[in-house]
């Protein structure tokens, strides 16, 4: 094997270029993963138009990427569950294991969390990665490497529906039709979810999520969401909004939709840090909301679920580009939000 491997390098903002790097030595407790498919998150592309998100700033040259699953090909000295040629998805933020929020099993709250492609830490826009191998988890034969890189988004939807103590009598409204959203949909219908609704204001994604299987789909510029719902509902409502937009009239309008004694999740990150909200609203409907941080103990029941269900979730993919053309690959999920939802990277391409 080659000591060096090719990876995306982000300079600055908007400066990226194909490098030839090296390549990672894994430690005993890592394992060497050939990487198969990338997807670009929209974190990526935030980091690779502006260069920071909130308090992570880009100050040196960074590798982008988090979403991916790929092959062992050489394991460390201690490594036991995994093994040379085991088709793996990887978790990308290695936690501590030792502080109060890892021992409570809340290890996304952990503060020495190492996440990929959040600087100043390395993602996997690369041919390989080094991962501590207890965050791989084996990919059963019937699921692609194209589902197992897609576990890192359907993780947020799994643990919002946790969040929010899901169960199949709850009516969703999902607002937001990004990768996020979609997913949302089908960790919604994982949960046993029947009746699922969405907004968002682009046809493209509408439709999609009709083909994804919501039961309607609101342009919240053509209608009043709520009084919508209460239509499509029979006058019941709904009783759990996940907001996936980040968007603040998509934020007030989660909080108004909401059936009395509802719970909101919110996941969307707005560009500003403070947005005006009906704090009287919330009390007087006596409202749950709740904040999502990625996600924690999602990936096993993630496989277990899809590995029984019919669900596609690579319907969310819409464009695939080779490593070489990184750039243009990030350049797609930053200008054509209305034609693109998931855009993935394959190495080997």
């Amino acid at each position: 094997m080659s000591k060096t491997m090719l990876a995306a390098v982000l300079n600055k903002p908007l400066d990226m270029e194909m490098k030839q790097v090296p390549i990672p030595v894994p430690g005993k407790d890592e394992a060497l993963i050939k990487v198969y498919c990338i997807g670009v998150c929209g974190s990526d592309v935030h980091y690779y138009e502006h260069g920071k998100i909130g308090r992570y700033v880009v100050e040196k040259p960074i590798i982008l990427g988090h979403e991916l699953a790929g092959e062992v090909v050489a394991i460390g000295e201690a490594v036991k569950h995994v093994q040379v040629g085991d088709r793996v998805a990887v978790e990308p933020g290695v936690t501590c294991g030792r502080c109060e929020y890892c021992k409570a099993g809340r290890y996304n709250l952990c503060p020495d969390v190492v996440f990929m492609a959040t600087p100043p830490v390395d993602g996997a826009w690369a041919e390989y990665v080094a991962v501590r191998a207890d965050f791989l988890f084996k990919l059963p034969d019937s699921m692609s490497y194209e589902q197992g890189a897609l576990l890192e988004p359907l993780s947020v939807g799994i643990h919002a529906m946790n969040r929010a103590n899901v169960t199949p009598a709850d009516r969703l409204l999902v607002t937001g039709l990004g990768p996020i959203g979609l997913l949302a949909i089908q960790a919604a219908k994982l949960f046993g979810v029947k009746e699922i609704y969405a907004t968002d204001v682009v046809p493209f994604r509408q439709q999609l999520a009709l083909e994804m299987g919501v039961t309607a789909v609101i342009d919240p510029t053509q209608h009043p969401v709520k009084e919508r719902l209460l239509e499509l509902t029979d006058g019941q409502g709904v009783t759990v909004v996940v907001e996936s937009s980040g968007n603040g009239r998509a934020i007030g309008d989660a909080l108004r939709a909401v059936k009395r004694g509802g719970r909101v999740v919110l996941v969307g990150m707005p560009a500003v840090d403070e947005i005006p909200v009906d704090v009287n609203a919330i009390i007087d409907a006596e409202l749950d909301v709740y904040g999502l941080f990625r996600y924690a103990n999602t990936y096993p029941a993630a496989i277990a679920a899809l590995s029984n269900s019919e669900l596609d979730i690579e319907k969310v993919i819409t464009h695939k580009f080779s490593l070489n053309d990184t750039v243009q690959a990030v350049e797609m999920a930053r200008t054509q939000k209305d034609t693109s939802i998931k855009v993935m990277i394959y190495p080997g391409l």
